[in-house]
């Protein structure tokens, strides 16, 4: 089998084919969210906005754990492809499947007679807390779907297959446009669901998407088509499980400490009211269309240094990076400008009342720029991780989050507000990149890089 890894093609040429469709599946993934919630707000109402808002951070929690395990597997599966070892690469897919599947089973059976007290937990405000309760009852019990998804889209992308979660997003997409406005308003002899209307949509949407893609990638012949050698490799490997944690933990931990940090955060902004709860809401969708552009540029550095550490040829990491710096600073910057340039037209995509549109703004415009240097920081992990090397960028960022990012927002929302909370991400996306490129410099480069096995 030969390898993706082809250093006859240019390396511009081999990151954009890789990038571009990762781009827009991650825009694909970011607008489902986002119609969901303009249905939300617009065919509801501000309370159901923030109803489906409160759930966001606790939702990225339980989806860390399996973000990580996605992260750890597409590493071993990227260095396996470049060396072109399809036996092996069967073997971590098939077994991260395996374990995604029953932890996603685990949390939607144990979680979801729990939504109510999680959503008081959270502090929600009385008002939106029966619709966060019938969102966040859905979504649980949809999770094991959720989490296969997001884990299939990572696996493919370490195998450098960046199409087929485009067109899976796609599809999922359409599917909910259609759904969830005929769940809200009980068409076509559909259930009334109010809230969790785009809960139930996604879940719908997500679990035939994974049905097509599945019979795609049959059709095609790839590694990871759930044809029979695939399902009779779904059983546990604990030597290559204990590989995929030894990566995936350190990274679940992040996302993790992210999560727990958003819900401190949120449990900080819910004190200032619905209002403040809505904005909160709109902000974090508007600065995902601004970050995913990010993640996806730190994936695609991942990826092609892994494949170039699978095929023997690491003098070309330093290439990779410098140009997956390069298309941050154009894309993410790029985002970042047009984002301030047309603020005022995109919040009142989500929003409509006028005291919560300006206040949704400001906070916009507090956050919107640290988004580049957030980019440059994942840029440099992400090399780094590309080797194995994943505990010390971890630590690192755990520390920006827990040093910086929480009492930052304490601090300064007790003495200036609102706008005081938003103040935090831009001090720790500074401290992050700051932190990342001593390491990189200091330690990291100076290192022997090689294949695991």
């Amino acid at each position: 089998m030969p390898s993706r890894h082809d250093p006859s093609r240019p390396l511009w040429l081999q990151f954009m084919g890789f990038l571009g469709p990762m781009m827009l599946s991650n825009v694909l993934q970011a607008l489902s969210g986002t119609v969901n919630n303009i249905y939300l707000g617009q065919m509801i109402g501000t309370d159901a906005l923030a109803a489906s808002s409160v759930f966001f951070p606790v939702l990225f929690f339980f989806m860390a754990l399996i973000l990580g395990l996605g992260a750890g597997a597409s590493v071993l599966l990227g260095q396996a492809w470049g060396a072109g070892d399809r036996d092996r690469v069967r073997a971590i897919a098939a077994t991260t499947v395996f374990t995604t599947l029953v932890l996603g089973v685990l949390m939607a059976v144990g979680l979801t007679p729990f939504s109510g007290a999680i959503m008081r937990l959270l502090d929600t405000p009385s008002s939106v807390l029966p619709g966060a309760t019938a969102y966040a009852t859905v979504m649980f019990a949809v999770m094991p779907v959720i989490f296969l998804f997001l884990l299939v889209t990572q696996l493919l992308r370490g195998i450098g297959d960046t199409a087929t979660p485009l067109w899976g997003l796609f599809l999922a997409l359409m599917i909910s446009l259609g759904l969830t406005p005929a769940l809200i308003r009980g068409w076509l002899g559909l259930p009334r669901m109010g809230v969790a209307s785009a809960a139930a949509a996604a879940g719908v949407a997500w679990f035939v998407s994974l049905l097509a893609m599945g019979v795609y990638l049959r059709l095609r012949g790839s590694a990871l088509a759930p044809d029979l050698a695939f399902l009779r490799a779904m059983r546990p490997n604990r030597r290559l499980m204990a590989l995929v944690l030894r990566l995936g933990l350190p990274s679940a931990a992040q996302m993790v400490t992210m999560a727990v940090a958003e819900t401190v955060l949120l449990g900080l902004v819910n004190r200032f009211g619905a209002d403040a709860t809505a904005a909160y809401g709109a902000v974090n969708q508007i600065l995902a269309y601004v970050q995913f552009p990010a993640f996806s540029i730190a994936i695609t550095v991942t990826i092609l240094s892994a494949q170039a550490i699978g095929a023997g040829r690491s003098a070309r990491l330093p290439e990779i990076l410098r140009t997956g710096m390069l298309v941050n600073l154009a894309v993410t910057g790029g985002l970042v400008l047009l984002a301030y340039a047309f603020s005022r037209p995109v919040v009142h995509l989500f929003v409509t009342r006028g005291t919560v549109v300006e206040e949704t703004e400001l906070l916009l415009h507090i956050v919107l720029w640290s988004a580049v240097l957030y980019g440059a920081a994942l840029i440099l992990s992400g090399q780094m991780r590309s080797s194995g090397v994943v505990l010390a960028p971890t630590l690192l960022q755990i520390g920006c989050i827990v040093l910086v990012e929480v009492p930052v927002a304490w601090l300064l929302g007790a003495r200036i507000g609102l706008s005081g909370v938003w103040c935090a991400y831009p001090a720790a996306f500074s401290a992050m990149l700051l932190a990342q490129a001593l390491f990189f410099g200091l330690n990291w480069r100076k290192r022997p890089v090689a294949a695991l096995r």
